[in-house]
């Protein structure tokens, strides 16, 4: 089982949403607890990736998969951490304080990469996918059809002077979810890779309006 953090309301209420959360490269299951301060109330768990990110060059902490450049992840480290993902949030209802409502599934970088895939190929789990300066996986599992997209919710910002994952794998991504026809926010931000609070701001509006 992936090692995570949770962070939940004083008092939870069955049926608030559940948002699961995933790091970039190098960091770990601390690195966005502290979105939960910004947001309206959510089950939040924090999800450490599978891969010391050491070894491959990504800093102290961890990873989700080796990169291969442009838009194709390792496919076996790949498939491993959807799967491993998968196990996890198939146990998490059993575990949390009250009945969670629907999946918000997201993460920075490496881990927006891994929630769009999961979601894409696990179709009707995830309510809402947020995307945050990520791509869209060039992977055998991750396919975009009217069928993957059709009960989910997209949410991808990028920044439009990324040099970790260019704006035109974003544009290039946003396209492929498009042309299947699915509902798509996609904001872009005169920013680098980086997490602003516009964005948070934005989450906190999807929360809220489920």
């Amino acid at each position: 089982m992936l090692t995570y953090r949770s962070q939940f309301p004083a008092e939870p209420i069955a049926g608030t949403p559940l948002l699961v959360l995933l790091h970039g490269r190098g960091a770990d299951e601390t690195d966005l607890l502290a979105l939960a301060s910004y947001l309206p109330p959510v089950l939040l768990v924090s999800v450490r990736a599978p891969y010391p990110a050491a070894p491959w060059g990504y800093g102290p902490g961890y990873a989700w998969y080796r990169f291969l450049g442009g838009t194709r992840p390792d496919p076996g480290h790949y498939q491993h951490s959807l799967d491993e993902l998968d196990a996890l949030l198939t146990a998490l209802p059993g575990v949390l304080p009250v009945r969670p409502g629907p999946l918000f599934l997201g993460g920075f970088s490496q881990g927006g990469t891994v929630s769009l895939g999961y979601a894409l190929s696990h179709p009707g789990r995830v309510h809402t996918v947020l995307n945050l300066s990520g791509f869209l996986a060039d992977h055998p599992a991750v396919k975009v059809t009217p069928e993957t997209v059709a009960a989910t919710r997209f949410y991808w910002p990028h920044g439009l002077r990324d040099g970790s994952i260019p704006h035109a794998n974003a544009r290039q991504g946003r396209s492929q979810l498009a042309a299947a026809g699915a509902f798509l926010v996609a904001p872009d931000f005169d920013i680098d890779h980086r997490l602003i609070r516009e964005e948070i701001d934005d989450i906190g509006e999807l929360v809220r309006n489920v």
